[in-house]
């Protein structure tokens, strides 16, 4: 069965949306001639191929990044039989493979973060471990771990209060994953409404004080990934406390 170029794309667009990933620009070929766009039209078709070249890039990389092989040849082969209505596979058929990748990629993807978070518990524990016997460090009762940067000589905010700091955030190997320095400004929120590991750390601190806190998964994020934090990992922040903003007085009766 012959299908058009629109069948193809709505396969990348199908397959695209089953992945839920973005879709990642490849890399520039080496000395490439700009293109001239003299109409509209040009510009449309030249976006719906770079957008489907871009989208098997994509997929290529992620699925190298699963042990996961792409035979580039067919791949190309596809893509020009496509283009000249010459498909050897009929569209239900494709639809079905596609999905059946999908799903063999969600399977290799949650094996690996399961694996990854059995890893982390075990890293964490060990860092922790050894990082509790470091002079200056202090353990509390939750587990947390912190050591005092700078005193601070200020008001020491309550869980409800709203505060402003710097931070700097890192993983265990040293990954940078959100730094308000960076930003170039200071971040103002309630302190009971982010990770427990905060709330109860700053509480510890003084305005003007610089604190280093060891934070263990189950006050972080625990089981959930978020950007380059993978589940159950322990994490490292460098808080600075600018200012201490009291939270509103109730509303008189």
């Amino acid at each position: 069965m012959k299908h058009s170029l629109a069948a193809i794309a709505v396969l990348s667009v199908l397959s695209l949306t089953a992945c839920n990933q973005e879709t990642k620009a490849p890399e520039a070929a080496a000395e490439s001639a700009p293109v001239v766009f003299n109409t509209p039209a040009e510009k449309q078709a030249y976006a719906l191929g770079a957008s489907m070249g871009a989208f098997a890039v994509s997929r290529k990389e992620q699925l190298n990044e699963l042990d996961m092989d792409i035979d580039e040849a067919m791949l190309r082969r596809g893509f020009e039989d496509g283009l000249t209505k010459n498909s050897q596979i009929p569209l239900d058929e494709m639809q079905q493979i596609i999905r059946n990748s999908d799903q063999e990629v969600r399977a290799k993807q949650e094996a690996m973060a399961k694996q990854a978070a059995a890893s982390n518990i075990e890293t964490g524990k060990a860092f922790l471990a050894e990082n509790a016997t470091k002079e200056g460090v202090v353990v509390t009762e939750s587990g947390l771990q912190y050591q005092v940067l700078v005193a601070g000589t200020g008001t020491s905010p309550k869980a409800t209060d709203t505060v402003r700091v710097h931070y700097q955030g890192t993983l265990l190997d040293g990954t940078e994953f959100d730094s308000s320095y960076k930003r170039g400004e200071p971040a103002e929120f309630p302190l009971n409404r982010v990770i427990p590991g905060w709330t109860e750390g700053v509480q510890l601190m003084k305005e003007g004080a610089k604190f280093k806190f060891f934070i263990p998964s189950e006050l972080a994020y625990g089981e959930r990934a978020t950007g380059a934090i993978t589940p159950n990992s322990t994490l490292i922040f460098e808080v600075e406390l600018l200012d201490v903003v009291s939270a509103e007085a109730p509303a008189a009766e």
